[in-house]
C-alpha cells in the first residue's frame, strides 16, 4: 500500500516539478512517512522515477488502444482529429499524460538514453497501430493513392508532436490553435 501511495504522490510531483524539482523529502512528507522509508520500497529517486515512467508508458499505450477500439466506427478523419483533441484533454486532466510529455521532452540528463529509447518505442508502437487504419482508408478511397499508410502515419505523428510541444510551452488554448491549423493542412494533404 505504501509503495502505491509513494508512486501516486511522486507522479504528481514529477509531473508538476520535473525530475530535478521533485524531492524525495517532499514526496515522503505528502505520503506521511519519513524520507528514509521510501528506500524500503525503492533504491532511490532514479528507480522510483523509472518505475513510474514504465507505468505511465503502459497507461499511455492503453489510452491509445482503448481510444482506437472505441472509435473504430468513425471515419479516419474524425478518428484522428478526435484523437488529437482527446490527447489534449488528457494532458489537461491527467498527471500520467503530463508526466509522460514532460519526461519525453525534458528527460533527466543522466537518464536520457533510457527515456529516449522508451519514447521512440512508444512512437513505433503508435505508428504500428495507425498503419492498418490508414491501409483501410486508402483501400476505401479516403486517402490519396500517392500517400502510403506509413507516410500518413509518420506525418500524423509529426502533427501530434507539434501539439505536444505547444501543450508544454503554450498551454491548452494555444495548442488548440496549433491542432486546428496543423490538422487542416495535414488532412488536405492526404485526403483523396
Amino acid at each position: 500500500m505504501t509503495a502505491t501511495r509513494i508512486k501516486e504522490v511522486a507522479l504528481t510531483q514529477f509531473a508538476k516539478n520535473g525530475y530535478e524539482g521533485a524531492s524525495l523529502a517532499d514526496i515522503a512528507a505528502e505520503v506521511g512517512i519519513k524520507k528514509q522509508s521510501i528506500y524500503t520500497h525503492f533504491k532511490g529517486k532514479d528507480e522510483l522515477f523509472l518505475d513510474l515512467f514504465d507505468d505511465v508508458l503502459a497507461k499511455e499505450l492503453n489510452f491509445v488502444v482503448e481510444y482506437l477500439d472505441h472509435h473504430k466506427h468513425l471515419s479516419i478523419d474524425q478518428l484522428l482529429y478526435g484523437f488529437l483533441i482527446q490527447y489534449k484533454d488528457c494532458y489537461e486532466q491527467d498527471d500520467n499524460t503530463k508526466f509522460f510529455l514532460r519526461v519525453a521532452f525534458f528527460p533527466p540528463s543522466h537518464l536520457y538514453d533510457e527515456i529516449v529509447k522508451q519514447g521512440y518505442n512508444y512512437l513505433d508502437k503508435l505508428e504500428t497501430m495507425l498503419i492498418p487504419l490508414f491501409d483501410q482508408a486508402i483501400a476505401a478511397g479516403r486517402i490519396h493513392a500517392d500517400v502510403s499508410s506509413e507516410m500518413a502515419a509518420v506525418a500524423f505523428l509529426a502533427v501530434l508532436d507539434g501539439m505536444f510541444v505547444e501543450l508544454l510551452f503554450g498551454g491548452a488554448e494555444k495548442s488548440l490553435k496549433r491542432i486546428e491549423a496543423s490538422w487542416f493542412v495535414y488532412w488536405r494533404g492526404i485526403k483523396s
